[in-house]
């Protein structure tokens, strides 16, 4: 335990002067580095939490978690194999897709689309789909009718009502020659599920319809599995493999995305390296003040050594004075970072709006909003880390004010 003069003379210490004052600027610094290194850390790990579980949680709110296909051509037989499967424990609900390229056009303006399928009750199943119509009814979503995006339906000026025309990259004989199949569908509905891929490049269409667009009578492109738990689908994905064996294939969300996840895990571990050299930095900058400390403060040492301070005193002070630093602003900086975290899309926001400057782009980021999500295990560990660093800091220079030789400082002094 620290004593009451230790105490004492470490805050005596902190206390700047005049004649000390270059020592107190390199405090100030150090405490200010390690203050934003904290802060900053917290952040950007908040920032990228966010994006990932952002994008998780939309990626798998419209997609399922694993999607049975066959390995031929469209799947005829899915009522038969979704009997098969449905039953697997873990399974909560099976959904039949068509999945297709096509192009959208109305007025001049054409963009390419993925066209996705499913009936209207697996349609309004889906929570992120439902709670995401920005116009347009839902009862809507029926025969002829599509659901777009709010940014494919502003590039093409379309509002919930007017037509437009699809064109499948499948052709169909004619007198003249071969021609693309087209058909005019009537907007039902447009969406902001709040990624931009989906908002600008998804056209949702009733099952039935979608199978006469593309010739899939009485077929489907896959079946949409849907986990009661995501956790349990490598067990799931065995289980439902073996039970369809030789009838169709079984692919998972991580096969489509693990090469973007597996990126944003390294962008994380690389951030959190890059950013730690900041705290490193601030670190080496205490011990930088501390050692000036120490050689101004010779004189002052060898008086208390002489008036009975012993060589643990004198390093628990310089340990106390310079751990002070770094504790504080650790303290400072972490309570900085949450509070900006917590803040951010509202901080953006004014940011954007005092500049006039757009700092988070929809389409090079996939999501409308900056997340953040806070990671308290995160937190601890960087606040545990800046105080270990603090600590360890300190250590040389106070073992140099401990074996400082009282006579040899008085001599020179």
């Amino acid at each position: 335990m620290l004593s009451r003069f230790e105490r004492m003379v470490a805050w005596r210490y902190l206390r700047s002067k005049k004649a000390e004052g270059f020592v107190s600027v390199i405090a100030g610094f150090s405490f200010a580095g390690i203050m934003l290194g904290v802060a900053t850390l917290i952040i950007v790990m908040s920032v990228m939490n966010g994006f990932r579980a952002e994008l998780f949680n939309r990626i798998l709110g419209l997609n399922g978690h694993m999607n049975i296909y066959s390995q031929s051509g469209p799947l005829y037989d899915y009522d038969y194999i979704k009997s098969q499967v449905e039953a697997t424990p873990g399974i909560e609900i099976i959904v039949p897709i068509i999945e297709g390229q096509a192009l959208v056009s109305r007025g001049g303006s054409a963009s390419g689309v993925l066209v996705r399928a499913m009936t209207w009750k697996d349609f309004t199943n889906r929570k992120i789909l439902r709670d995401s119509i920005t116009q347009g009814k839902l009862e809507d979503f029926t025969g002829a009718t599509v659901a777009i995006g709010d940014v494919l339906a502003q590039k093409l000026r379309i509002r919930p009502g007017d037509k437009i025309t699809l064109t499948s990259p499948q052709v169909k004989s004619t007198p003249f020659g071969s021609m693309p199949r087209q058909r005019s569908y009537t907007v039902a509905l447009t969406y902001d599920v709040g990624m931009y891929e989906y908002n600008s490049g998804f056209i949702f269409m009733p099952l039935e319809a979608a199978q006469k667009f593309f010739q899939f009578d009485g077929a489907v492109t896959a079946l949409e599995v849907f986990l009661k738990d995501p956790d349990e689908l490598p067990v799931v994905r065995k289980a439902v493999s073996m039970k369809i064996e030789g009838q169709a294939g079984v692919y998972d969300w991580r096969d489509m995305n693990a090469s973007f996840f597996n990126a944003l895990q390294v962008e994380r571990n690389v951030m959190f390296l890059i950013l730690t050299l900041i705290i490193l930095v601030a670190a080496f900058n205490i011990i930088s003040s501390m050692i000036m400390l120490v050689k101004d403060k010779g004189q002052d040492i060898a008086i208390l050594r002489t008036m009975g301070a012993s060589r643990g005193n004198m390093m628990r002070i310089f340990m106390l004075t310079g751990a002070s630093i770094g504790i504080v602003g650790t303290l400072v900086g972490a309570a900085l970072g949450i509070a900006f975290a917590v803040n951010i899309e509202s901080i953006r926001q004014f940011l954007e709006g005092l500049t006039g400057t757009e700092l988070f782009a929809e389409e090079i980021y996939f999501l409308s909003q900056l997340p953040a999500e806070i990671d308290w295990h995160e937190v601890v560990a960087v606040i545990g880390m800046a105080f270990t660093l603090s600590v360890l800091a300190t250590l040389y220079p106070a073992w140099r004010a401990a074996r400082m030789d009282p006579v040899e400082a008085l001599r020179y002094e």
